[in-house]
């Protein structure tokens, strides 16, 4: 049996596509999910990047691509009222819920569906005070303990060089995003393209040009 490591924020719709896609995509396989919350924005910064919702054009296609993913799938998707957010009091919810800090499916699915279903705000103070009551965790999600285990999550993704969510680790293996679930696929089945060098040759492939990170335009929306 496999076991696979889901790297996710909430703040992330492609999460959301993957977590609820992926018991579709492998279905028939033999494997188990750890379910892991993670800060984005850290692994953002770690690279000096901008997300996709903070780059204005992009933020638009991003928007319109999830929407239509969703529809492809038949899965109940509105954007939040106000995005991107704060996801630390969800992130940190989510690890209360367990005391091993990972939260199981339910819980998951649960806070998912707060942020991606109804159009509303995800950081409503009411509506966070009644996610709390729903999901009873068994710590304060504002204690010490579990502010530090959902650092240790993200040290750990560092540790494995994520980049962005959903990051899905099997086998030391990083297959990144919602579109990446048919390659993982292919990897539980035995598929010997993975045995071939491409995996890891591809890291051995020279710069042709290093550019410096330019700052930022941030236009306004349209």
């Amino acid at each position: 049996m496999k076991q696979i490591d889901f790297y996710f924020d909430f703040i992330s719709p492609y999460a959301y596509l993957a977590f609820h896609q992926l018991p579709l995509a492998l279905q028939g396989h033999d494997y188990t999910v750890r379910y892991k919350p993670i800060l984005f924005g850290a692994l953002l910064g770690r690279f000096g990047h901008l997300g996709p919702a903070e780059i204005p054009p992009k933020r638009h296609w991003t928007y319109r691509q999830v929407l239509w993913e969703a529809h492809k799938v038949g899965l109940d998707l509105q954007l939040p009222a106000a995005h991107p957010f704060n996801p630390l009091p969800l992130l940190r919810l989510a690890v209360a819920t367990s005391s091993t800090g990972m939260p199981n499916r339910y819980v998951v699915e649960t806070i998912f569906k707060h942020v991606w279903q109804g159009g509303q705000l995800a950081t409503d103070p009411a509506r966070l005070d009644e996610l709390v009551r729903l999901l009873t965790p068994v710590q304060e999600p504002g204690a010490e303990d579990v502010k530090n285990q959902l650092r240790q999550w993200g040290d750990e993704a560092q540790s494995l060089d994520l980049f962005g969510v959903p990051s899905m680790v099997v086998d030391g293996k990083v297959f990144w995003g919602f579109d990446a679930l048919p390659m993982l696929a292919a990897y539980l089945s035995g598929d010997l393209w993975f045995v071939r060098p491409d995996w890891d040759s591809v890291v051995d492939v020279p710069f042709g040009l290093i550019r410096k990170a330019a700052q930022p335009v941030v236009l306004p929306n349209k």
